[in-house]
């Protein structure tokens, strides 16, 4: 008898939800969306007066910025791969890609600042993981932060992932692309009365920082798995392991 597919409970935010889920499908897998986070576009020009360089710590950063400005000029510095990718759907030209986290990126742009006419402007979330400009101006970069989007939790866990987690069956996985996301499901897995659930679900987790955030509030998984590198496509090697 055949196997039923792994399902895979996808946390993220739409427009990356989908993404993410038809990759999943793609590759075999049953995706589950569940968002935990709707993505909340402030309608505002960015301050972009002495600007040499744009920052984005995040596809939606990317996304943000383009519903607000029409400015693709300038140089950008993203944070991964998947930011780069979003830039450049955006329209951007010179875009430089860090390795996937606020650290390398800003060792990027510390390395590039002989290039820089102007400040770095980071553009960012309401919440954020990492303090880019911090770490520039202590790498004597100039850099200030434009707010233009805010990432909104959900109330509860969704239906969709209820139910995942309290059907038996196929193997189960929880992709889990940030810190606050993997607390987010693990504190809406308890209020739902579904934390014993937890420990026959596996966590696809994007980074060591999303992984010990996922074992915060003593939670206890079936298996707690890093992806190699920070992409989708990283993620899906490690479910298929």
């Amino acid at each position: 008898m055949t196997s039923a597919p792994a399902r895979v409970i996808v946390t993220r935010p739409e427009p990356d939800a989908g993404a993410f889920a038809d990759l999943c499908a793609a590759n075999g897998f049953n995706p589950v969306r569940a968002p935990l986070m709707t993505l909340d576009v402030f309608r505002r020009a960015p301050d972009l007066d002495g600007a040499g360089a744009l920052a984005f710590t995040s596809a939606n950063g990317a996304r943000a910025f383009a519903a607000n400005s029409n400015i693709r000029t300038l140089i950008v510095f993203a944070v991964g791969g998947a930011t780069a990718e979003a830039a450049r759907a955006a329209g951007f030209g010179d875009i430089r890609a860090a390795g996937g986290d606020v650290d390398d990126l800003a060792r990027v742009i510390a390395g590039a600042r002989g290039e820089l006419e102007g400040a770095v402007v980071h553009v960012a979330g309401s919440d954020r993981a990492g303090d880019l400009v911090a770490a520039l101006g202590a790498a004597g970069v100039a850099a200030r932060r434009e707010v233009l989007y805010a990432a909104r939790a959900v109330d509860a866990l969704p239906p969709a992932a209820r139910d995942a987690l309290r059907t038996a069956g196929s193997v189960l996985w929880a992709a889990l692309f940030s810190p606050r996301t993997a607390r987010l499901f693990v504190r809406l897995a308890r209020e739902a009365g579904l934390a014993a659930r937890l420990a026959g679900t596996r966590a696809a987790c994007l980074s060591d920082a999303v992984a010990d955030a996922a074992r915060e509030q003593g939670a206890r998984w079936g298996s707690l798995e890093v992806a190699a590198d920070r992409t989708m496509e990283s993620m899906i090697d490690l479910m298929r392991s």
